[in-house]
């Protein structure tokens, strides 16, 4: 005897199947949405967190120029008080130069024979007038005076007679340039 089924068997399992399918589809579509649900969330916090280092960093930078800043204003008052000091030094250095001019200059005036009136310093030159009783006088100051230690060139300006008490004297003035330091 022949059994027959007429039980749609054949579309049972193609109905399976379809449902085995869907289901499938369903789950790989819910993996995937899971899956770009959890990138798109680590890259979130990954921004934050990024966001934050920036935040920090401008923080760091803004203390940083502060500092900068603070320490070209010390390079600067430094740079300022270095040149007050240099100056300071030269002073003192030449704080004693007049005076041992001075000195110098008044052994090299003949006693008895020259009165010196005036003395003025400008830069590097002096001028010197004075009253001596003759003109040998005012030729041997001269020739002291070009062999001082201080000076590098001595020129007689002028010379005229000049009367005084009764005396004749002559008034001079000498031009003298001084050696460098």
């Amino acid at each position: 005897m022949i059994k027959i089924n007429l039980l749609p068997y054949r579309e049972k399992g193609k109905r399976d199947d379809i449902t085995r399918q869907i289901a499938l589809i369903a789950i790989s579509f819910i993996a995937v949405v899971l899956f770009i649900g959890a990138i798109q969330l680590y890259i979130s916090f990954k921004i934050g967190d990024l966001e934050n280092d920036v935040k920090g960093q401008e923080e760091k930078l803004v203390k940083l120029t502060k500092i900068i800043g603070d320490i070209e204003r010390f390079k600067n008052d430094k740079a300022i008080l270095e040149k007050k000091l240099a100056i300071i030094n030269s002073l003192e250095e030449n704080r004693l130069a007049p005076v041992r001019m001075l000195d110098e200059l008044t052994g090299l005036v003949p006693v008895k024979d020259i009165w010196l009136e005036k003395l003025t310093e400008k830069g590097m030159d002096i001028t010197i007038e004075g009253v001596a009783r003759n003109n040998i006088a005012v030729a041997l100051f001269m020739k002291n005076l070009a062999g001082a230690s201080f000076i590098k060139s001595v020129d007689l300006l002028s010379t005229k007679e000049r009367e005084v008490s009764g005396i004749k004297l002559q008034q001079f003035v000498v031009s003298c340039v001084k050696k460098g330091s």
